[in-house]
C-alpha cells in the first residue's frame, strides 16, 4: 500500500530533479489582494516544463528507477498533464512511455503527450477502464507503472513546489491548491508543514468532482458517481493514500461552480495576464466565491498548468 513520503524525501526529490524542472516565478496582483483584503503570491507552475506542476513528481519518479526497471519503460494513465510530464521525464533516459489516456482528452493534451514521445492509447473515459488497459500494458511490456498520484516518489515530487515557494515567499501562514487526485496537495502538506507545523493547507474541487470534500465529510473515501467538469485534471478520485494527508493535515476544502472557474480564468489573465487551464482557476474561484476565507493572511496559491486549447477557450459557454 502506498503512503504519503516523509519531509526528508521531499528535501531528496527537490535535488534529484534540480536539473530538470524549472524554478517558476511568484506574481502578485495589488487588486486581488485589496478585494480579498490577503497578501496573495501565485506560483506560476503554468510555467514549468510540459506545461504544468506534473513535471516535478513524473521526474522524481523517473529519475528514481534503476538501470534496470527503466530499460523497460514506463507506463501511466492521464488526463493529460502527467502523461505528457511522464513522457518527457522518460525521455530524458532514453526509454520508452506508454500513457494511456480517455478519448474525451482534449486534442491539446493529447498534441502534448504525443510531443513529449508518449505512445498513447485511448480508452473510455471511466477510471476502471484506464487502469484495466494500464495493467495489460505492465504485463505485456514489463514497464513501471507510475500513477498519476498514488505513488510517493510523484508525491514528493509535487511537494517540491512548496519547498520553492516557500524559498521565495519564506512568511506565508497559507498555501492553496487544487484536489484532483491528492498527490499535490498531499505533497505540500507534507512540505510546507516540514518547515513550519502551523502552515495551513487549504483544497478546492469543482463542486461536480468534489470527493475529497465529500470523503472528509464522511470520514471515508466517497467517490463522485460521475464527475463532471471543464477542470479536467481534477476529476480523479483521491486514494487511500492521499485521503490521509488530507483528512488529518489539510484545514478546509473549498467548491466552485463552472461559472466561477471559467471566471477566475478570466480574472487572472486581466491580472497576471497569464493563461491557466481551468483546473489551475479552482483555487483561485475558491477564493473569489468565498468558499475559503484567508483574509488578512499571507497566502500562497499554486497555479498548477496552462495546457489551454486556444481554439477552445471557454469564455462565452458559461458567460
Amino acid at each position: 500500500m502506498t503512503s504519503a513520503p516523509g519531509f526528508d524525501a521531499i528535501q531528496a526529490a527537490r535535488r534529484r530533479i534540480s536539473g530538470s524542472v524549472r524554478r517558476t516565478p511568484v506574481l502578485v496582483s495589488e487588486a486581488l489582494d485589496e478585494e480579498l483584503g490577503a497578501a496573495l503570491y501565485f506560483k506560476c507552475e503554468n510555467l514549468q516544463r510540459a506545461g504544468a506542476f506534473k513535471a516535478r513528481g513524473a521526474f522524481n519518479a523517473v529519475l528514481s528507477l534503476s538501470p534496470q526497471q527503466a530499460s523497460r519503460g514506463v507506463v501511466t494513465h492521464s488526463s493529460g498533464n502527467h502523461g505528457a510530464a511522464l513522457a518527457l521525464a522518460a525521455r530524458s533516459r532514453g526509454i520508452p512511455a506508454y500513457v494511456v489516456a480517455p478519448r474525451t482528452t482534449p486534442q491539446s493534451k493529447q498534441q502534448n503527450m504525443r510531443r513529449y514521445g508518449a505512445q498513447l492509447q485511448l480508452c473510455e473515459p471511466t477510471l476502471a477502464a484506464r487502469q484495466e488497459r494500464a495493467e495489460q500494458i505492465v504485463a505485456a511490456t514489463g514497464a513501471t507503472l507510475i500513477h498519476p498520484y498514488d505513488n510517493a516518489e510523484v508525491m514528493a515530487g509535487q511537494g517540491t513546489v512548496a519547498l520553492e515557494l516557500l524559498e521565495q515567499v519564506p512568511d506565508l501562514n497559507v498555501i492553496v491548491c487544487p484536489i484532483g487526485g491528492g498527490g499535490l496537495i498531499s505533497g505540500t502538506a507534507v512540505a510546507a508543514q516540514g518547515l513550519d507545523a502551523r502552515m495551513a493547507i487549504l483544497g478546492a474541487e469543482p463542486a461536480g468532482a468534489d470527493d475529497a470534500l465529500r470523503s472528509r465529510t464522511a470520514g471515508v473515501i466517497t467517490a463522485v458517481a460521475q464527475p463532471s467538469s471543464l477542470a479536467d485534471g481534477l476529476l480523479a478520485t483521491i486514494a487511500p493514500s492521499t485521503f490521509e494527508v488530507i483528512r488529518t493535515r489539510v484545514a478546509a476544502v473549498g467548491t466552485v461552480t463552472e461559472a466561477q472557474i471559467v471566471a477566475a480564468m478570466r480574472r487572472v489573465w486581466d491580472e497576471l495576464r497569464i493563461l491557466i487551464e481551468p483546473s489551475s482557476a479552482v483555487p483561485v474561484a475558491a477564493l473569489l466565491n468565498g468558499s475559503l476565507e484567508v483574509a488578512g493572511r499571507r497566502v500562497g496559491v499554486i497555479l498548477t498548468g496552462g495546457n489551454v486549447d486556444l481554439q477552445r477557450l471557454p469564455w462565452d459557454a458559461t458567460a
